[in-house]
């Protein structure tokens, strides 16, 4: 789906504040209540866009964070089909590289990332792993979105 200024305009908003209403965002962007209403819509029926609540992990009981990158033999989908069933797992991407697999994994603490990483060791097409533990967070966005995906105009 191609994204104009006007959606663009609605889904910046949203991101600013999820529980914007309706009417607010239709000064902001130049449309009726109804017009914004039905574009919200749209962008979340087409898979576009989704609102929810994001935590933050250390907020809410999880500590500990880590990066898990995964090499496999054989097809790593199902490798990845596997490990994206874990609890802990919350963000999976196969990736390019010395990597098969990137994994993100949130944990209430050490033991639990240690009982994960075997987990997933032991998940069968998995040959090594690495784990990357997180430190600090500096930035995380999603903000992607509102960005133009080319230099071009815009349909």
């Amino acid at each position: 789906m191609a994204l104009d200024d006007t959606s663009r305009a609605i889904i910046e908003q949203l991101q600013q504040d999820g529980r914007r209403p309706y009417a607010r965002i239709a000064e902001a962007v130049g449309l009726s209540e109804a017009a914004v209403r039905q574009r919200v819509q749209r962008l979340q029926d087409s898979g576009v866009m989704q609102i929810v609540a994001v935590t933050d992990p250390r907020q809410v009981g999880f500590p500990r964070q880590a990066m898990v990158g995964i090499r496999t033999e054989g097809d790593s989908r199902l490798v990845a089909d596997v490990v994206a069933g874990f609890d802990e797992v919350d963000y999976v991407v196969i990736s390019a590289g010395s990597l098969d697999l990137l994994v993100e994994v949130v944990c209430t603490d050490d033991t639990q990332l240690l009982d994960t990483v075997s987990r997933i060791r032991a998940v069968d097409g998995v040959t090594s792993t690495e784990t990357f533990l997180y430190l600090g967070l500096r930035k995380q966005t999603y903000a992607w979105g509102t960005r133009r995906a080319d230099p071009g105009p815009a349909v």
